[in-house]
């Protein structure tokens, strides 16, 4: 069976992973071909762009790209024709897939589409696109089901695939992470400014601005796998404590942890670590986004889940030194970090459970 696969992301690139993991395991004959990064690589089959050459955050990032994106998209098409799989799996990326997936019906290949685009914070008319060419959605948010059967749709909830990526991952020696990494004995604040570069560019700097109220932590940068140690210190323009593809490891041994919005949120509250969510986009895309994303309360994974603030959301101009010093000492609190981490052990059971790769995989090859 031959399998075409779509990640844009270093997520759909960790989730494609355990999902192709678990199709080899069910299907002996399995062909992969995909866009995606590292982790998909390394389950074998042909890589045919890299995430890192297709991450644009923003309306106006995107609309500066917007060449290299169409450019991306015809291509694509055209890769999909020669290759001829059985079957489509789409994993989020909905600005590139929802433009694949009327053209993979032309074509009569069966669709799928695993981790739904989050039509419910905005452009929910896209649901109709996926209603028209999607043969089966699998969610991972335990709201999204019923979300999508207001739509008269009906979608499988799977689990989250984040719990199958954490389940095994065992907790670093503290003393060899310290020295490996020339990180001092110093407890840790993790800072997690995500991958792209214009989310570095805006988001570290205001992190890093809230150390020198902190001397008796050291602040410590997670370096996402698309980016070089050299790449963060020349968008930053000064020396950082960078951790290189570690950043699970580097959770486990931090007190806190201040966070960009997306995934690693949840990566965070899963990891049992503090967290203050940070988001600070260039102002134009934000003005838009402002405009679109009306009826939902949260930004981040963990409030969005428990449908409360349970970790605090610092948002665009609320981003700010004061601001990021006042919650950071909050959660340093132990108080305040036994409620955090008593409602990480609720949102954890939310979330249905591990088995969602495996359950995913199951339900592909049944509808194949």
């Amino acid at each position: 069976m031959k399998y075409y696969l779509i990640a844009g992301e270093a997520s759909g690139d960790l989730h494609g992973s355990n999902l192709m993991k678990e199709i080899k395991r069910k299907d002996a004959t399995a062909e992969f071909r995909f866009w995606g990064g590292d982790k998909m690589k390394e389950v074998g089959g042909k890589l045919v762009k890299h995430y890192k050459d297709l991450a644009f955050m923003g309306f106006l990032e995107v609309a500066l790209n917007l060449r290299t994106i169409l450019n991306n998209i015809k291509f694509c098409k055209k890769d999909i024709a020669n290759y001829k799989p059985d079957c489509i799996i789409f994993i989020d990326y909905p600005g590139f897939n929802l433009r694949i997936l009327p053209f993979a019906k032309e074509l009569n290949l069966k669709t799928f589409y695993y981790i739904s685009p989050q039509l419910w914070a905005w452009k929910a008319g896209r649901v109709k696109t996926i209603k028209q060419f999607v043969d089966k959605m699998f969610v991972i948010l335990p709201f999204e089901k019923q979300w999508y059967k207001n739509y008269n749709y009906e979608v499988d909830f799977v689990g989250h695939p984040l719990l199958d990526a954490i389940k095994n991952i065992s907790k670093p020696n503290r003393e060899n992470f310290l020295q490996e990494n020339n990180l001092t004995n110093k407890p840790i604040i993790a800072l997690l400014p995500g991958s792209r570069n214009q989310e570095i560019s805006i988001k570290l700097p205001i992190m890093l601005s809230i150390e020198k109220h902190f001397p008796d932590y050291q602040f410590v940068v997670a370096g996402a796998p698309s980016k070089t140690k050299s790449e963060y210190e020349k968008l930053i323009g000064k020396k950082l404590h960078i951790v290189e593809n570690k950043t699970y490891d580097l959770l486990q041994i931090s007190d806190a942890a201040l966070v960009t919005s997306g995934t690693a949120t949840l990566e965070t509250a899963l990891l049992n670590v503090p967290e203050v969510v940070c988001y600070k986009g260039s102002w134009i895309s934000y003005q838009i986004g402002k405009r679109l994303v009306k009826h939902i309360k949260y930004i981040s994974l963990v409030n969005l889940i428990m449908d409360e603030e349970v970790v605090t959301e610092l948002i665009q101009e609320e981003l700010n030194e004061e601001n990021l010093k006042n919650e950071l000492q909050k959660i340093l609190n132990k108080n305040n970090r036994n409620i955090i981490q008593e409602k990480y052990k609720i949102m954890k059971e939310k979330l249905g459970g591990e088995g969602a790769s495996q359950r995913t995989a199951q339900l592909i090859l049944e509808n194949i």
